[in-house]
């Protein structure tokens, strides 16, 4: 009788330790794809303007030869976009 109980025990102990590893394992993989979620939020929040550059001086180019800016204000906002 005590034989069986020792065995019981056993199984229950068994099967306790496998619930804390399983419960382990998934809270790792969460961290894991937090940590992944995080890295690509800050890659696409960066720096946007960076990015942009080329294609902002060539709307100015654009703007400035429709008329919708002066030569003035195209002079000005370049010098701002080449500054950074």
């Amino acid at each position: 009788m005590d034989h069986d109980g020792g065995m019981m025990d056993g199984g229950m102990m068994m099967g306790m330790m496998g619930g804390w590893m399983l419960l382990w394992a998934l809270v790792g993989l969460a961290l894991l794809v937090a940590g992944v979620l995080a890295a690509i939020w800050l890659v696409k929040h960066r720096s946007p303007a960076r990015d942009a550059g080329p294609a902002s001086e060539e709307v100015l180019r654009r703007r400035y030869a429709a008329g919708e800016i002066d030569r003035e204000d195209y002079l000005r906002m370049q010098r701002d976009l080449s500054s950074g």
